[in-house]
């Protein structure tokens, strides 16, 4: 991972929204959620998927250059 910031919530944020704002895909919405793990720390209670406002999240930033496009699905691939 290449670092990371911040990103404070507002009313309506969801976690595939956010993966969709700052990767382009929504389906990244794991990386934000294996970030933030710690913000929700009962195990057996699943994170909600409307995020309250004013949560402060840490947004990793992807280094794309590490992704191997023959492990995409050919949609996704570079040409």
């Amino acid at each position: 991972m290449a670092g990371h910031f911040e990103h404070q919530t507002i009313d309506g944020d969801r976690w595939d929204l956010l993966a969709y704002r700052y990767y382009g895909d929504a389906a990244k919405q794991s990386v934000l959620l294996d970030a933030n793990a710690s913000l929700f720390t009962n195990p057996l209670v699943v994170p909600p998927l409307i995020l309250p406002a004013g949560l402060t999240l840490i947004v990793p930033v992807i280094d794309e250059a590490f992704v191997q496009d023959d492990l995409l699905p050919p949609w996704k691939r570079s040409a």
